[in-house]
């Protein structure tokens, strides 16, 4: 199923002469794995200790930009520059996990969003995350398909943090916004278990 994330060869590509000058200036893979999770972290934290503080929400938007092309330089660093090892795979995914988790609960600061849906989003996130960790040992390799994604995620939540600095009126649908999330995640689950299933069929 398509996903943003089949858009990502173009974005390494523009992203690459900047990847070779880190690695010609001694950058790790990890250092930039790192320093995407702090960034991403240090934001969470910040928007949910002021939650109405409509700039701060800007930062999401930001953050996730920023965050998908440190995403795209610790890969190309690794895979490109020969820093590829067992313990950065670790490193990448659990610094992922963490912040996502971190980015998507920052939302439950707003009182539009329901806390539940929020929580619901952010496990069948992670679960989505681990099932395409799973497509390794399954035999096709990192999973990446949708409808919902990590690049599809960031864009949603991109999206929503829009909307709620602008302050626009949605409280008629934010109720709905998260638990819909959710259940495109859980779409997201089943058709990564199914591509892992597939070969064994």
């Amino acid at each position: 199923m398509p996903t943003l994330y089949d858009l990502k060869p173009a974005f390494q590509g523009m992203l690459r002469p900047l990847a070779n000058r880190l690695a010609a200036a001694g950058a790790t893979a990890n250092q930039v794995t790192i320093g995407a999770a702090v960034m991403s972290v240090a934001a969470a934290l910040l928007i949910a200790a002021f939650p109405g503080n409509p700039a701060l929400w800007l930062l999401i938007p930001v953050v996730l930009f920023l965050r998908m092309a440190l995403n795209a330089i610790d890969g190309m660093l690794a895979r490109e520059h020969g820093q590829a090892s067992t313990f950065g795979m670790y490193l990448n995914e659990l610094c992922d996990v963490v912040s996502d988790l971190a980015l998507i609960l920052a939302f439950a600061a707003v009182p539009l969003f329901p806390a539940w849906g929020v929580v619901a989003f952010a496990i069948t996130a992670v679960i989505a995350e681990f099932a395409g960790v799973l497509g390794i040992p399954a035999g096709i390799g990192r999973n990446y398909a949708g409808p919902f994604g990590k690049s599809d995620r960031a864009f949603a939540l991109g999206l929503i943090a829009v909307l709620v600095a602008a302050n626009l009126r949605i409280e008629a649908i934010a109720p709905y916004i998260f638990p819909a999330l959710a259940l495109l995640s859980l779409l997201t689950i089943v058709n990564r278990v199914r591509a892992g299933l597939r070969p064994a069929a």
